[in-house]
C-alpha cells in the first residue's frame, strides 16, 4: 500500500458518465479514492451504500469521495443507478488495474483490487490510508469519519 507522506501518483480515468477524471482536478481539495473489487457484488454494494450515509458528512469535512473498480464506465453507470448513489465512479479498466498498483491496492491474482482507502491532501500528498485484510472486509464508514477528525 502507498506510504503516508507519499506524493499520490496522477492518474486520469473515465467515470460512470465516460468524462475523463484526473487526480489534478481535485488540487486544493481533500480526495478519498475508495478502490474496490468489482460492482454489483454483494459486498460492494453495502460499502457504497454504507458510504452514501456519510456523504453530508464528507463534504462538511471538505473531502470528496471518489470510487475506483477494474469495472468499465457503462458498468459504473449501471451500478450507481441501482444504489442510488451520486459517488462519482472510476474505470481502472484499460490497462486493468494501473492505478490500483500504483497505489498498491491491486490484487494481480484476483484480478481486482483490495478494498483500500487512501486520503489525498490539497497538496496531493497521502495523508491517511486504509487496507483490509480481505476484499470481503468493508472499512466501515465511521473508520473514515475517525480518520477525517484526526487529521483535523
Amino acid at each position: 500500500m502507498i506510504e503516508v507522506g507519499a506524493k499520490a501518483p496522477d492518474f486520469t480515468l473515465p467515470d460512470h458518465a465516460g468524462q475523463e477524471i484526473s487526480l489534478s482536478d481535485f488540487a486544493g481539495r481533500r480526495v478519498l479514492l475508495a478502490f474496490y473489487p468489482l460492482d454489483f457484488s454483494p459486498v460492494c454494494s453495502d460499502q457504497l451504500a454504507q458510504y452514501r450515509g456519510i456523504q453530508g458528512e464528507l463534504e462538511e469535512a471538505g473531502v470528496t469521495l471518489v470510487g475506483i473498480s477494474v469495472d468499465s464506465a457503462f458498468a459504473h453507470k449501471a451500478f450507481r443507478e441501482q444504489l442510488g448513489i451520486e459517488t462519482s465512479l472510476l474505470a481502472d479498466f484499460e490497462p486493468k488495474g494501473a492505478v490500483a498498483e500504483s497505489y498498491g491496492a491491486y490484487l494481480g491474482q484476483a484480478g481486482h483490487s483490495n478494498r483500500s482507502l487512501v486520503l489525498i491532501g490539497p497538496d496531493g500528498t497521502v495523508e491517511w490510508v486504509h487496507e483490509t485484510a480481505t476484499p470481503l472486509d468493508i472499512p466501515g464508514p465511521d473508520l473514515i469519519l475517525r480518520a477525517i477528525q484526526a487529521l483535523n
